[in-house]
């Protein structure tokens, strides 16, 4: 099996197809390098597309250590991952905690990303202390879930949550195995990921500073049906200069197998636009009100 090690020592499994400049898919918690097949099977024929499976997701290793997942490290395992395969810059997309990765590697690696597609990216909790608490307080009551349960028993629960629904209705075949891959995951890699990634990360509202420094051009991708994203992606377009947005209609959270070619579609009309120099930082604008011609009679 291809793998890395990465700068602490934890094994990353990995795949690649095609050839041509680097694209990195980063996967969400609810799935795994698989549930990038749609688009590795689109962008391989131009581009040299990877996959890897993140920390905590088998045949990655699995570390027993919460200590050894973090929001930076799983951007920092991004980095050491396109450093072991001689990559010096490469497009990102991810999903979910996939996209916050990336958002995380353009804070910690500036320069590296050719671009960032951000789908279904998610703020890490509220604004205010309460929120927050009430957010880490819900990821741990998770984590134990998950431990206590089992991940068949999660994977009723997890996939049948109202953002994933739309997946179901439009493609019961494509969501059951979906929700298959997710009850053969790990335990304890996805509760030490809920504690570690999700439930200790701080809010991206609250690092605008950070995010505000971000010059790569992004495409932010969300589905109307998922509603804890939107306030990011407006959040995004307001302080990341070379940011757009995207709503994809009667969609939910899994929109990179919900809708296949709606995404790939514009995912590569944006890499397109990138290659080309045609996604510019945003202009201020002003507006004149011109009177229509015969306002003085």
């Amino acid at each position: 099996m291809p793998t890395i090690k990465t700068s602490d020592g934890v094994s990353l499994y990995y795949e690649e197809t095609g050839s041509g400049t680097p694209l990195i898919f980063l996967h969400e918690f609810g799935g795994h390098y698989l549930s990038w097949e749609p688009q590795v099977r689109h962008f391989s024929r131009r581009y040299r597309c990877i996959t890897y499976a993140a920390r905590g997701w088998p045949p990655s290793d699995v570390p027993t250590d919460v200590a050894k997942y973090s929001q930076a490290r799983a951007a920092d395992d991004c980095a050491d991952l396109m450093t072991a395969l001689g990559i010096e810059r490469a497009h990102l997309c991810g999903l979910s905690m996939g996209a916050t990765a990336a958002l995380e590697f353009a804070i910690r690696h500036p320069g590296r990303a050719l671009s960032l597609t951000i789908a279904a990216g998610g703020g890490g909790g509220g604004t205010d202390a309460a929120a927050r608490q009430k957010f880490r307080e819900e990821c741990e009551a998770f984590a134990q879930r998950i431990e206590r349960e089992g991940m068949p028993a999660m994977a009723e629960l997890y996939c049948t949550s109202s953002a994933r629904n739309t997946y179901r209705w439009k493609d019961p075949r494509g969501w059951e195995e979906f929700k298959r891959q997710f009850a053969e995951g790990s335990a304890v890699g996805h509760a030490m990921t809920m504690r570690g990634v999700q439930g200790a990360r701080v809010p991206f509202f609250d690092r605008t500073a950070e995010l505000a420094k971000i010059a790569e051009p992004m495409l932010v991708i969300i589905g109307d049906e998922d509603e804890s994203t939107h306030g990011l992606a407006v959040h995004l377009k307001k302080v990341v200069a070379r940011s757009g947005v995207l709503e994809m209609p009667k969609c939910g959270h899994t929109m990179n197998l919900e809708e296949p070619a709606f995404f790939n579609t514009a995912m590569q009309d944006f890499l397109h636009a990138v290659e080309n120099d045609r996604w510019p930082a945003r202009e201020a604008v002003t507006y004149t009100l011109i009177p229509p011609k015969d306002a003085t009679k």
